[in-house]
């Protein structure tokens, strides 16, 4: 199919790549992308997957904008506060590029959503913050046989893996990281223990470049292993993982079970 003027000269640097070309473009454009959470980590994976050209984004996410999110939620202004985070993000991105289309739903993303809107996304990243919608967003995919692109951050350190796809015959998800959830008093939040602004942003880049190598082929994608980075001295290193004895006897079998599991309850 012959491409306008305008993808064109939008998409050039990515187009003349060695190893990734119009074809690897063509792969972006065709593919649908969900992010849950519009927060630190979302911000940035919205940001570049809107600029590189994913034809399609969906933005879950049922917070506003407050004060104390700009430090590190650089989508938004002091203006959007107290504005409804999906509906500014998706205001925005479109403004960015006017190539792709951006869908925002203004909702926490619970069992009966997962199971509705999942099946037509071809990549979930988790961008949230809380342990109770991580399992959940987890435990969906690997019903649904969806591959997750997974970020996490604390104080000075972040984390980023891909779960649900298949290498060395082998794909693992979130629970033989942690079959189960710590208590509710065992891990700090960003509210509780702080965040360096950059922090989110450099992690939100990672999940964002994981998502593109899935997507367009290029490169070594992080399945089955858990890379932790330190921004304080940069250094990095990278957990080769393996199947948790514990993980399938925690995780829901069928749909049904999935439905009926109180997330909530269970991380608390």
């Amino acid at each position: 199919m012959e491409k306008s003027k305008e993808y064109i000269l939008r998409y050039q640097r990515q187009i003349i790549l060695n190893g990734f070309g119009i074809v690897a473009q063509e792969k972006l454009a065709n593919a649908k992308i969900l992010v849950i959470g519009a927060g630190g980590l979302g911000c940035p994976v919205l940001q570049y997957l809107a600029a590189v050209g994913v034809g399609e984004i969906g933005i879950v996410d049922n917070d506003q904008v407050a004060l104390s999110n700009l430090n590190r939620q650089i989508l938004f202004d002091q203006e959007d506060i107290g504005k409804d985070k999906a509906i500014i993000a998706a205001e925005k991105l479109a403004k960015q590029n006017n190539l792709v289309k951006i869908i925002a739903f203004q909702q926490n993303c619970n069992q009966h959503f997962a199971l509705e809107q999942f099946p037509y996304y071809d990549i979930i990243i988790d961008a949230t913050d809380n342990f109770a919608t991580r399992y959940l967003i987890n435990d969906a995919c690997v019903l649904l046989k969806k591959p997750l692109v997974f970020g996490a951050i604390s104080q000075f350190e972040g984390q980023v893996a891909v779960f649900n796809v298949l290498k060395d015959g082998v794909s693992l998800n979130y629970r033989d990281l942690f079959p189960v959830p710590p208590k509710g008093d065992e891990v700090l939040s960003c509210a509780d223990g702080g965040v360096l602004g950059v922090l989110p942003g450099m992690i939100g880049l990672m999940q964002a470049m994981e998502a593109i190598k899935i997507i367009t082929g290029i490169g070594k994608v992080l399945a089955n292993e858990l890379l932790t980075y330190n921004p304080l001295t940069y250094e990095n290193y990278s957990i080769k993982m393996v199947k948790h004895p514990e993980s399938e006897k925690h995780l829901p079998s069928t749909l049904e079970a999935f439905t009926n599991l109180n997330y909530q309850w269970l991380c608390s």
